[in-house]
């Protein structure tokens, strides 16, 4: 059969507009600019804050008897001289599970750490303390559990809610002296609290009463209020990425951002990640549903009341470990480990622009080793969006972080 000229001509047309739009991704030009950090070499576990205009790098930094929890804050293109916020011999210190310090408002700053338990082990407990002027000085430490019991409690997100500092971690009190069943008799939980510039604690609930055991949480504030994302666990042991959004002065049921059917046995120790500007909200997030590994991200336009259908940002030779921010024109950024051996991996980026289009995947960590136990971070922060890690150099770990451009946004002067 012939083919008419105008059915040539739409598919001329077709293809003129798919490689068009393909052009206008890879033309997506990037700057990769290194930032000299100032932690110590044996430094790990980067964790980046934005608030208020403030991006403020926290990590853990080994000293003689113990560890110390310390932070910089970004100025321009160049890191602030560190500050220390706590320090310890009893630390619990663990790559997929790390301290925070967060800028509440312009002068309230909030920070946590996680202290060992004599029954050692992963018993373990959250200490939170505040700043009222801007990490110069620091509150003695408080526990936002009161359950004393010889268990888990950690994997952190503080976040500013309603005037007071609002946390949520994964609490394993349910799992003293019980078995760990898929029943969620012993099974961990989430909760969520919050404290006062006083630290006056006013709410310790539970809000999930059967989630992942390891895998970290996120909290991003939408126009209509905290929305936390995590990964669920449910009796037939699907662990999919739920989300969960605080209206009304009270958590909503959580419910899944896509439905993978994710089915494993136990905890793949890779949380999600989430950013919301306005009612606009990401979420990024691994799974290896179908025994196929996938890192994804899925927008809301509602501030997490829906979904649209997932984006896969990369498929195959990833160990996930998102981090996830908006870029300057509104772009979602998505950042991941690439696998480069069994144990090493690069960083990489990509960005997802209007109608679902995927830029190119970048490598913005260079030819540094990166482990691939680490959980590498991703933030916004005035025209760029700004990256750090946990690198190795001459047998030691070290923290690395660069500021990513696009070269159609003007620099900042």
């Amino acid at each position: 059969m012939s083919e008419s000229p105008r059915g040539s001509s739409l598919i001329l047309l077709a293809v003129a507009v798919l490689l068009a739009g393909r052009a206008a991704a890879e033309s997506r030009l990037h700057e990769v600019i290194a930032l000299e950090t100032p932690a110590a070499a044996g430094s790990r576990s980067p964790n980046l804050a934005a608030g208020n205009g403030w991006l403020v790098m926290s990590w853990i930094e080994p000293q003689a008897d113990g560890h110390r929890l310390r932070y910089s804050i970004l100025d321009g293109d160049r890191w602030s001289e560190a500050r220390e916020v706590a320090s310890g011999k009893d630390w619990f210190v663990n790559w997929a599970d790390f301290p925070s310090v967060v800028p509440i408002d312009d002068s309230l700053w909030a920070a946590h750490w996680l202290v060992r338990q004599p029954a050692g082990g992963y018993a373990y407990d959250v200490h939170v303390s505040l700043s009222g002027d801007r990490g110069r000085t620091w509150s003695d430490p408080v526990l936002p559990h009161d359950d004393g019991t010889p268990t888990e409690h950690g994997f952190v997100t503080l976040f500013a809610h309603d005037g007071s500092i609002g946390l949520v971690w994964l609490d394993g009190r349910n799992m003293a002296g019980e078995p760990h069943d898929a029943s969620g008799h012993g099974g961990m939980t989430l909760r969520y609290g919050n404290f006062f510039a006083d630290l006056s604690a006013n709410a310790n609930t539970e809000i999930d009463g059967l989630v992942c055991d390891c895998c970290q949480t996120d909290v991003a504030i939408a126009d209509t209020g905290p929305v936390a994302v995590y990964r669920n666990r449910t009796e037939e042991e699907v662990r999919d990425i739920y989300v969960m959004r605080h209206l009304d002065g009270a958590w909503q049921p959580g419910r899944p951002v896509a439905d993978d059917g994710w089915v494993i046995g136990g905890c793949p120790v890779n949380g999600p990640t989430i950013v919301a500007a306005g009612m606009e909200v990401a979420v990024a997030w691994f799974t290896g549903a179908g025994e196929r590994s996938s890192v994804r991200m899925s927008r809301s336009s509602d501030a997490g009341a829906t979904f649209g259908a997932p984006v896969e940002i990369a498929a195959g030779g990833s160990f996930g470990r998102t981090g996830i921010a908006f870029t300057a024109n509104g772009d979602v950024a998505v950042s991941w480990l690439c696998r480069q051996s069994a144990h090493t991996a690069s960083v990489c980026l990509r960005e997802v622009g209007p109608q679902n289009v995927r830029g190119p995947v970048r490598v913005i960590s260079g030819d540094d080793s990166v482990p691939a136990l680490g959980v590498p971070q991703l933030a916004r922060h005035g025209d760029a969006v700004v990256a750090a890690w946990t690198a190795e150099q001459d047998g030691k770990t070290i923290i690395r972080s660069a500021r990513v451009i696009r070269a159609d946004v003007p620099a900042a002067h």
